[in-house]
């Protein structure tokens, strides 16, 4: 039993401690936000568009470190600090693709305005599908097969 209650207390006591230390340049949360949004941006680019990222010499990862003026050991120390504590991580991760979620939503025109000029509703495409189907063929089917 003792050795149970023991197990408890430390298990309890080693959930609830931050496993990693904390990093020597901490960063804030609002600028590790800025760090994971503009690194979802140039990643999101590259994957779409590497050849043109690539003439323009611009390498992701050496930008954001030069952008932020930090080297790979403060970000990814920082990556895993915050990553440790995973209610702050999240937070983190929601503002980030919140922003990205804004950014897209600037670049679209409102629903509505686009419903009623670029789409149709649906009784409006069934009809034209049923005339179409309905159509006779104009070219005669008695050309001469050579």
């Amino acid at each position: 039993m003792r050795k149970i209650l023991i197990f408890l207390v430390f298990s309890f006591v080693a959930c609830n401690s931050n496993p990693v230390a904390e990093p020597d340049h901490l960063l804030k949360e609002e600028e590790m936000v800025d760090i994971l949004y503009d690194l979802a941006i140039l990643q999101a680019s590259e994957s779409h568009s590497s050849i043109k990222l690539r003439q323009k010499g611009v390498e992701v990862q050496s930008f954001i470190f030069d952008k932020y003026k930090i080297d790979s050991t403060t970000f990814y120390q920082n990556q895993r600090y915050y990553a440790s504590n995973v209610r702050k991580y999240k937070k983190i991760y929601q503002q980030v693709l919140d922003r990205i979620s804004e950014q897209l939503d600037e670049g679209k025109e409102p629903s509505e305005e686009k419903t009623d000029k670029d789409s149709l509703d649906k009784k409006q495409k069934r009809g034209l599908i049923e005339r179409a189907a309905s159509k006779k063929d104009s070219i005669t089917k008695n050309l001469p097969l050579e």
